[in-house]
């Protein structure tokens, strides 16, 4: 969900907090379903987002998790260290329909297929995490997100009795593979991803796990059972985005694989220029060894200045190791020493050590 939708609901929120303040009591017809929203434009939308519905008589609204509360102090940093709360909301369903089309994203529907006494229970477990000193939780993009929270919530109201089976397309994943479906390939937000997490990512998924992802909830779901029966009664699209022009865009040609494929280019062109002159570049040995040194010192803090599991053992440090800004005082020298020549050769055998 990208950060203009984030603080129109949280707004919403706000607002449902006094509107709907008395719930009226559950109605026999009422229908309790799940809504799968499709991705976004930017990276922080790009898995989508879940939520319950509630149609009750005229009342009809929805309880979604994974909002966050911009007023809170020291935002940023507790976001980037893994520590900022997220929130449960709750709003008018026209509202949230609304918005959603909007943002020209899709929105599927699948009717629970539950009792009258099961939807009050799952109800009442609503209304009870939307209590103020329920409504936050410190959010793991893994494994207690929007989508969890849905899986979650409904395993509890349902007392741990909804069987699981793997859907149709299922395939054994990694979670960095489950991640990476999701995103463009040529895209800054994939090349941070794999840049910035660990091989912790690349493990394989247990199946349960793969709903982390908003559209493994719907899959699942679709092919759940409980108490012998479909969890499932029917299923539509609520509403269906409109296709995004894919033709060319400027993005092709700023993307990653370009800009780095340039780069390489201009280090080959210029260490053989060096060979044939026998010359060294020293600034740009300087700039290499200091952006690679910089992108070390953020791998190290994202492993142990923060609380998120998944940056622990990340294997670009091989490469980007925080010791290369060390390491550049020497290139400003005239010569370089020998401790230096040690020092690169350490970093080859560091590198290629993986590959053996």
């Amino acid at each position: 969900m990208g950060t203009t939708a984030f603080r129109f609901l949280f707004l919403l929120t706000l607002i449902a907090q006094t509107t709907f303040a008395q719930l009226p009591n559950l109605q026999k017809d009422a229908v309790i379903s799940i809504l799968t929203i499709g991705p976004g434009n930017h990276l922080n939308d790009s898995f989508g987002h879940s939520a319950f519905r509630i149609k009750n008589g005229h009342d009809d609204f929805i309880f979604d998790y994974g909002r966050y509360d911009f007023n809170t102090s020291n935002f940023y940093t507790k976001f980037a260290q893994g520590k900022l709360n997220y929130l449960m909301g709750k709003n008018e369903y026209k509202d949230f329909l609304n918005t959603y089309k909007y943002y020209n994203r899709s929105i599927k529907e699948q009717v629970l297929n539950l009792t009258f006494s099961e939807k009050k229970r799952l109800h009442q477990k609503l209304i009870t995490n939307f209590q103020p000193e329920n409504r936050a939780y410190l959010y793991d993009f893994f494994f207690d997100n929007c989508a969890t929270r849905i899986r979650d919530v409904l395993n509890s109201a349902l007392q741990g009795k909804v069987f699981y089976n793997n859907p149709p397309k299922y395939r054994k994943k990694t979670f960095r593979m489950l991640i990476q479906d999701n995103l463009n390939y040529n895209d800054w937000g994939s090349f941070g991803i794999d840049l910035a997490l660990g091989s912790i990512i690349d493990q394989t998924a247990p199946a349960y796990d793969h709903m982390f992802l908003p559209e493994n909830i719907h899959s699942f779901f679709g092919s759940a059972s409980y108490n012998n029966k479909p969890l499932i009664a029917t299923s539509q699209t609520v509403y269906k985005a409109k296709s995004k022009d894919k033709s060319w865009r400027i993005s092709s040609i700023t993307g990653p694989i370009v800009i780095m494929s340039m780069i390489g280019v201009f280090i080959l062109f210029v260490t053989y220029n060096n060979y044939k002159t026998k010359r060294l570049s020293r600034n740009l040995d300087l700039a290499i060894f200091s952006i690679t040194g910089l992108l070390g010192v953020f791998m190290l803090l994202l492993w142990f200045a923060t609380d998120h599991e998944m940056t622990a053992y990340n294997y670009n440090l091989l490469w980007a190791m925080p010791l290369n800004l060390i390491a550049t005082k020497n290139l400003l020298q005239n010569k370089l020493s020998l401790r230096f020549s040690k020092y690169m050769l350490l970093s080859l055998i560091h590198i290629s050590e993986p590959t053996r």
